[in-house]
């Protein structure tokens, strides 16, 4: 990036619309080792698009985006069925009794390396309209908002409720 160009964790704004580049919680069957950065991807949208705030999904969406959060002072509301849950999470949850249930995978799950940033709300269809021409293989979602406040909370079919568990936890 342009030195003064950087795009930093700590620039969300209540308002936003958080999004994420492809699916999420794949990572336990090796997507660990057999991974595209995207970084083709960050650059288009730098050029682009005014991001406020942007990093990669190393340490689950759950624990990355509270980086975001804390850096930017902000809370957010996920949206559950908006969540794009990679297939192998599916997969794994239903061919193992003892597996993570596929939603907590894509929250918790590190070593994604998908792109997670934040955009001002008024900017979301346009962006979601550009990037389908520039990138028609990867799926673009708008998982939720940043809001005023801390922590994170999701909403679902039955409420909204707290989000505690802060993501991968790399060894000690």
């Amino acid at each position: 990036m342009p030195r003064g160009k950087q795009i930093l964790r700590s620039g969300a704004k209540v308002g936003d619309a958080i999004f994420v580049t492809g699916e999420l919680g794949g990572s336990l069957a090796e997507k660990h080792l057999d991974f595209e950065p995207r970084l083709e991807e960050a650059r288009w949208l730098a050029e682009h698009f005014y991001l406020h705030a942007l990093m990669d999904l190393s340490d689950g969406l759950g624990g990355d985006l509270r980086h975001i959060l804390n850096a930017s002072k902000v809370g957010a509301h996920l949206l559950k069925s908006a969540v794009p849950i990679a297939r192998a999470a599916k997969l794994r949850a239903r061919e193992n009794s003892g597996a993570k249930p596929p939603f907590i995978a894509a929250l918790t799950d590190g070593e994604d390396f998908e792109l997670l940033f934040t955009i001002a709300s008024k900017d979301a269809v346009k962006l979601l309209d550009a990037w389908k021409k520039e990138f028609p293989k990867l799926k673009l979602s708008c998982v939720g908002k940043i809001v005023e406040g801390e922590g994170v909370l999701i909403r679902d079919k039955i409420g909204t409720h707290k989000f505690d568990a802060h993501g991968y936890v790399h060894f000690s």
